[in-house]
């Protein structure tokens, strides 16, 4: 993938458009004008955009895409990466030229993105520092999984003497949350498909096939009991974690609310979580898989590749 180059006289780019909510179908490349950064702002050129879940069930009906603030024509993903080209008045902490990842809600698959330097992912997106060693469809992955990852553990703080049981393990969520576990000196027990437990096994998880009879199956992995538990898909993995008798201070979800639960969503990551997160990539000691990647011309096929929820790692669109 290569680098682009500084360009602040663009006046036209592509964007990923939805004149509908629907399926990967209503996903359009269009022609744009191309956004300005104003005082307090930069503008990104992206090179890489990660997708996620969220970024397709926003989408998906009009309904959701409300609760999300969502209006047409909407624009589509959420995590970036790129290089600054454009510097608002104001601003200090980035110069053109550097490189940076972070999100934009529902508006990231675009040649360039505007960012408020103060602001949120939800609520003028943000920018971070991409760290040296760190490529960009690497960056491109970490701000909204990262963050929903981090905010799981802050929950349930699994340590050394803790056996964590994560349901949808090898998911773009799952294989930041496996790693940081064990990071933190955790045994880490991941539901998943047959065809993933080699991949859940790389990340440093021993995997159990999720279904029925999943609390039996882990009575015979881990005699000793399960501490902790995360759902990062429904609520089968927090009905096991019931049954072995985790308690439900020590479980939490991310896709689902459940009566007693604490639910974890990436916007209360805990400050300076997603920096920490590029740093451990940074160094190696925690590593990203990227499933597959497209150029934007195929943003349909990637979505729904990655809608099909069995991708073991993160879809990636170049631009």
């Amino acid at each position: 993938m290569q680098e682009p180059s500084v360009n602040t006289s663009a006046t036209t780019s592509r964007a990923v458009r939805l004149e509908s909510f629907g399926g990967p179908e209503v996903l359009n490349i269009r022609e744009v004008p191309a956004p300005q950064a104003g005082s307090g702002q930069i503008r990104v050129r992206v090179t890489a955009a990660g997708l996620n879940p969220m970024d397709w069930f926003m989408t998906s009906d009009a309904d959701t895409a409300t609760r999300f603030g969502l209006s047409l024509p909407s624009g589509f993903g959420t995590d970036y990466a790129g290089v600054v080209d454009q510097v608002g008045n104001g601003v200090t902490e980035f110069a053109a030229g550097d490189r940076v990842f972070g999100g934009a809600l529902s508006r990231a698959v675009a040649d360039y993105v505007v960012i408020d330097v103060a602001g949120t992912v939800a609520a003028g997106g943000d920018a971070h520092h991409t760290p040296d060693g760190v490529d960009d469809r690497t960056a491109a992955t970490l701000a909204i999984a990262g963050c929903t990852a981090a905010a799981a553990l802050a929950v349930v703080n699994p340590g050394p003497g803790d056996t964590l049981l994560i349901g949808g393990a090898g998911g773009g969520v799952g294989v930041f949350t496996v790693q940081l576990a064990r990071l933190a000196g955790a045994r880490v027990i991941g539901t998943g498909s047959a065809t993933s437990a080699d991949a859940l096994r790389a990340l440093g998880a021993e995997p159990v096939a999720y279904g029925d009879g999943l609390a039996d199956r882990l009575r015979a992995l881990a005699p000793t009991g399960v501490t902790a538990a995360i759902d990062l898909f429904g609520t089968d993995t927090v009905r096991a974690a019931r049954e072995l008798g985790v308690p439900d201070e020590r479980i939490t979800t991310i896709a689902a609310q459940v009566d007693g639960i604490t639910p974890a969503n990436g916007a209360n990551a805990a400050p300076g979580a997603i920096e920490e997160i590029a740093r451990l990539v940074a160094a190696g000691r925690l590593r990203v898989p990227i499933a597959a990647s497209f150029p934007v011309e195929q943003i349909r096929a990637a979505v729904e590749l990655q809608a099909g929820r069995h991708v073991h790692g993160k879809v990636v669109i170049d631009l």
